[in-house]
């Protein structure tokens, strides 16, 4: 399976347009948020009403720009995977939206047990000792060496995460809003991805997993620009 991987739009509609024929390479989207310009929500419905044109199948959860009610408008849509179990492929989907407490003037900014709380839909048997089919959306990153660096030897991730990340080994993490924190790395077997800001650098992830002995993998992740 193919995933196109983008997150921080931040408004720029035009930014889509440009990677159009990556959207019809895909079997799926997926998005770690900030569909709007920060502070001006006003820009978050014309992202949202293009990007769902763009493909069928998309997931994706809020940024820390957005408004923490324009969930309603992805429900809407059909494309909220925060809070939900999704399935596509055998692959499992489940995200967790805003950004973790920083400096209070964003409109969603949450406590990392918050957060990290979404992501207790897996609490389940099917999930006790076995995420290797898991891609976890989240706009905030974890702790890390790569994806959460805003600047060198600077850190915004959250180690909750990280903990999570560790003990459960999902296949994949895809994560957004340090821009500067554009990278593909590993937490011990997952494949950590943030892309970058689509929306001020033009950058953005292919993602290819497939299934060897009964098993889900990355096959390949690389980030492109536009």
């Amino acid at each position: 399976m193919k995933f196109l991987v983008i997150t921080d739009i931040h408004g720029n509609v035009e930014a889509l347009d440009k990677i159009d024929s990556r959207f019809k390479e895909a079997d799926a989207v997926l998005f770690a948020g900030d569909f709007c310009e920060c502070f001006k929500t006003e820009t978050s419905k014309p992202v949202l009403d293009a990007l769902v044109k763009k493909h069928d199948e998309i997931y994706a959860v809020l940024g820390n720009c957005d408004e923490p009610d324009f969930i309603e408008k992805m429900e809407d849509a059909g494309i909220n995977a925060e809070r939900v179990l999704n399935y596509t492929g055998g692959i499992a989907i489940v995200g967790s939206g805003g950004g973790s407490k920083f400096t209070g003037k964003t409109p969603n900014e949450r406590d990392e047990d918050d957060l990290i709380a979404d992501f207790r839909i897996l609490e389940q048997k099917e999930f006790d000792d076995d995420y290797s089919n898991v891609i976890l959306i989240s706009h905030n990153p974890p702790k890390a060496e790569k994806v959460d660096s805003f600047a060198p030897g600077m850190h915004a991730g959250s180690q909750a995460f990280c903990d999570l990340i560790v003990q459960k080994q999902p296949l994949a993490v895809v994560t957004g809003h340090i821009h500067e924190g554009c990278g593909i790395e590993k937490i011990g077997e997952t494949t950590v991805i943030n892309s970058g800001s689509l929306g001020e650098r033009g950058t953005y992830c292919m993602l290819e997993v497939e299934k060897n002995g009964g098993k889900w993998t990355v096959k390949s992740a690389e980030i492109f620009n536009s």
